[in-house]
């Protein structure tokens, strides 16, 4: 009886390899099915050839493929693997899509790598496409899926990480996705409805600049010839005279208005980047108009979410409270956090930290203790995330409310001014023409 070499995955994705005697390949094929594997290639002792075994996941009846498959050898481009600006990152949208369904997978029974191999192929982001095969590969040589993750902090950071870890330790993996999936969800949900109420006035502040900078290089130039003409030497109003001299102070000197705008952006980018310049832009973003309100509950939110779905899934607490404040996105919460760190470590509650911090309402407060208090500290920390999640809502609805008539207001102050300031010379001189003894 003919001998045929064979690598399959056992239920928990692991690789075996080892040599059978079977009467044919597709003998071979169903009696390790049988035996619970999922060939992934049979090939006959002593031949070359590969065979590639495809399994139906639809019935344990279903046919199988078997194809054989010469060996390639593909060409090296000229030039390939010298690539700049290469895209090293993918989109939260996309990286949400690819664990909801990795979970659905796996929860409907398919190995880790089987559920892998089936995205990997049709996945359209070449980034993530690269990623998946590179994990696959790094399952498939005996590492863990978290270790495999890790070594891309590009694309999956430590909370992704972490909790698959958890997940993998606990023998929960498909139940931690789930809920790393639905994460992702209401954190790129929130992300969206911060991002909408942020666009309006900026779109709308980027339309003003635009249409002052056209009139005063374009359209006063010309009027202050037209006013020269008509009037000589007469005195303009103030507010003419004004706008006159703004406007030819941009046309004579463009070149340094230019390098003053650059050199703002790029100190507005130093200072920004500098651990002081963020803490006092943090602190701001709190405490402006508006703008404030919306930031603190998207924060809290944040804060809560992500630690209560760290803590959820079986991270310690400790090592999920300095992930979350590597993912807080603001200093001052960052440090409330490491305060909290600091207090848990010590045996401490955590919310006298919180409280002192004075970023947290009481509402929050209280019901971090009653969590602390009862042990329900992970539902809780969700229940205020959810909370804070329709106060965002709530919050961005009335934003785009009342920006609508303010901008609208700016727009028509900032055209009306201009126009103002150009028509005032020429109501003067339709008095003076209308006036006893005028020309």
């Amino acid at each position: 009886m003919p001998k045929f070499e064979y690598v399959a995955l056992d239920a928990a994705g692991q690789e075996a390899r080892g040599v059978m005697d079977a009467a044919s390949t597709n003998e071979a094929v169903a009696l390790l099915r049988k035996s619970g594997f999922f060939p992934t290639s049979v090939t006959e002792a002593g031949k070359s050839a590969a065979v590639a075994v495809a399994k139906s996941a639809k019935s344990s009846g279903a046919a199988v493929a078997v194809a054989v498959a010469a060996p390639k050898v593909k060409a090296k481009a000229k030039g390939e693997g010298i690539k700049f600006f290469e895209k090293t990152t993918v989109e939260g949208k996309v990286l949400m899509i690819f664990t909801r369904q990795l979970a659905t997978l796996i929860d409907a029974g398919l190995p880790l790598l089987r559920g892998l191999d089936v995205l990997g192929k049709q996945e359209k982001d070449p980034v993530l496409k690269k990623v998946i095969t590179s994990i696959s590969e790094g399952v498939q040589g005996g590492g863990t899926f978290s270790e495999s993750l890790a070594s891309h902090p590009k694309v999956f950071n430590r909370l992704y990480v972490n909790m698959v870890k958890a997940g993998e330790l606990g023998g929960v993996l498909e139940i931690v996705l789930n809920r790393l999936a639905e994460f992702q969800e209401k954190a790129q949900k929130l992300r969206n409805k911060v991002v909408s109420a942020m666009t309006y006035p900026v779109i709308v502040l980027s339309i003003a600049v635009i249409i002052l900078i056209f009139l005063l290089a374009f359209i006063v130039p010309k009027f202050e010839q037209i006013f020269k003409d008509l009037l000589g030497n007469k005195p303009l109003p103030d507010l003419t005279r004004f706008i006159m001299g703004l406007s030819g102070s941009i046309v004579s000197n463009w070149y340094i208005v230019l390098g003053v705008v650059i050199a703002a952006a790029a100190g507005w980018k130093v200072f920004s980047s500098s651990a002081k310049g963020r803490v006092i832009l943090d602190q701001l973003a709190l405490k402006l108009p508006l703008f404030g309100d919306l930031t603190r509950k998207s924060s809290i939110s944040r804060f809560s979410r992500t630690l209560g779905t760290l803590v959820t899934s079986g991270v310690p607490i400790l090592q999920a409270l300095t992930i979350t404040r590597e993912t807080a996105g603001n200093s001052v919460i960052m440090d409330a956090v490491t305060k909290v760190h600091d207090a848990v470590k010590e045996g401490e509650s955590i919310v006298t930290p919180l409280e002192a911090s004075g970023v947290f309402p009481p509402m929050v407060i209280s019901m971090v203790d009653v969590g602390e208090e009862t042990g329900q500290l992970p539902d809780m920390l969700l229940k205020v995330a959810d909370v804070f999640d329709d106060e965002v809502d709530n919050t961005v609805d009335a934003l785009t409310s009342l920006m609508e008539p303010l901008m609208i207001v700016f727009l028509a102050l900032v055209v009306g001014t201009i126009v103002i300031a150009l028509f005032l010379p020429m109501v003067d001189l339709l008095k003076n023409m209308s006036a006893p003894g005028g020309g």
